[in-house]
């Protein structure tokens, strides 16, 4: 059965797992052994310190106890010589015993007592040279003859035996444990690496195979590459023939596109100029104001089908040179003995084609509303700005100085508002309407983007 790429990598990274785990064992157990063999080694110092200890308070003992009976014997200071500094080394000896008794806590009364035996040792020792000296030899030797001084010192070699034994089995134990400890580490250290051979060696067998089965796959694959070369060619040429005839297809539709949007221009155009002859021939005020308006609402529209024949790019809008356009056109049809001035700045800014042609017609509305009645009486100026905000929004504001809105509501039928808040909606923007003391500004905000 072949090897998948995914069995093959999961055997691997278990035979790998495998040897890390026999690996980290190995180390593992060497490490903890190696700590416990340094503790070992430190304990058997240990041990030998204190058998060392004890072996060397009893032979000081044995000195100064050769020193006492030599000069009893011949009352000669001579054989005093070796006696102080036998005392100075046992008592020396015998303080330090107790800070080597960490490991033996059942020898703490035995020091103790070894502690006071030796000390009456030496004071019985002192006294029998303190008589010798005075002359007092039957003295001395009647205090000898009691024994005490033989009695105190079996006593001391008991104890001096005491705790030899214990650092004797201390250190069997030890040693024991020590030995062990290795052969543990041996046994180990050869069963990981055994684990870790075997390991090795399923995995090179599994790297073997799974080479083996690549180089059949790569063979099948150089084979098939071979007849998939010539159905490439093929298909790359008949690719080559349909991209050019969507080439040729795109340049058709883009060449359409001009001319659709340069009819609906003229159309609209002549529209317009239809809507401004029917005006002409109207005698009633009213119906020629609301020709006028029409007119204006359409030239509005046929503003951004000129812009798209003449820009090439059917999908967005310069606002600024389209609402320039627009302003332009509106300010040559008021005529230039009107009362009203317009001034704009706009900042440039691409909106999507049916949003312009909203913003545009809001603009006109505006504008054309702020012409018809912001200054009955006098001349103004009408100001159109447009700005790019923060997050993606913009604005645009038509501002007069002039009588405002009085209290409030529409003037004339209420169509042009109408119209405003449905483009507003259409952009997804908010209109607002700020009235002070110097006239009326009209604010439309609105996002660049729309999802």
């Amino acid at each position: 059965m072949p090897i998948s790429a995914r069995s093959f990598f999961r055997s691997q990274i278990l035979f790998l797992a495998v040897g890390f785990l026999a690996l980290t064992a190995v180390i593992a157990v060497a490490l903890g052994l190696g700590a416990r063999s340094s503790q070992l080694a430190e304990q058997i110092l240990a041990a030998r310190d204190l058998k060392t200890a004890s072996v060397e308070l009893r032979a000081a003992l044995q000195r100064a106890e050769s020193s006492q009976r030599g000069f009893l014997y011949t009352t000669n200071e001579v054989y005093l010589a070796p006696f102080n500094s036998a005392q100075t080394e046992a008592k020396r000896g015998m303080a330090g015993l107790p800070a080597r008794l960490f490991d033996y806590p059942t020898l703490g009364t035995a020091v103790s007592k070894l502690s006071t035996v030796i000390d009456a040792k030496f004071i019985e020792m002192e006294q029998t040279i303190d008589l010798t000296r005075t002359r007092q030899q039957n003295a001395a030797l009647e205090l000898v003859l009691t024994n005490r001084g033989k009695a105190l010192m079996d006593e001391a070699n008991l104890y001096i035996t005491g705790i030899n034994l214990a650092a004797d089995q201390r250190l069997s134990m030890l040693v024991t444990e020590q030995a062990d400890n290795a052969g543990s580490q041996r046994l180990v250290s050869v069963t990981g690496a055994l684990v870790a051979v075997v390991a090795a060696m399923a995995a090179l067998l599994t790297i073997i195979r799974y080479a083996s089965e690549l180089g059949r796959a790569r063979d099948a694959l150089t084979t098939a590459n071979i007849q998939l070369e010539g159905k490439v060619a093929s298909r790359t040429a008949d690719l080559a023939k349909s991209m050019e005839e969507m080439r040729e297809a795109k340049d058709r539709t883009e060449l359409l596109m001009h001319e659709v949007n340069h009819r609906v221009a003229n159309s609209l155009a002549m529209v317009s100029s239809l809507v401004g002859l029917q005006a002409n021939t109207m005698r009633d005020e009213a119906t020629k104001v609301a020709l006028a308006e029409t007119q204006s609402r359409i030239n509005a529209v046929a503003m951004v089908h000129k812009r798209l024949y003449a820009s090439g790019d059917v999908s967005e809008v310069a606002l600024d040179d389209y609402l320039h356009s627009v302003l332009d056109q509106f300010q040559s049809a008021m005529g230039y003995g009107n009362s009203i001035t317009l001034s704009y700045q706009l900042e440039s800014i691409a909106l999507k084609t049916d949003a312009a042609i909203n913003l545009g017609v809001i603009a006109a509305e505006w504008v054309m509303n702020a012409a018809k009645y912001a200054y009955p009486d006098r001349d103004g100026e009408v100001r159109v700005t447009l700005t790019r905000l923060a997050d993606g929004m913009a604005m645009l504001t038509v501002e007069d100085d002039g009588v405002g809105r009085g209290d409030g509501s529409p003037k004339g039928t209420g169509l042009g508002t109408r119209i405003v808040m449905a483009m507003a909606r259409s952009l997804d923007g908010s209109v607002d309407y700020r009235a002070d003391q110097r006239g009326l500004t009209a604010c439309l905000t609105f996002p660049l983007s729309r999802d």
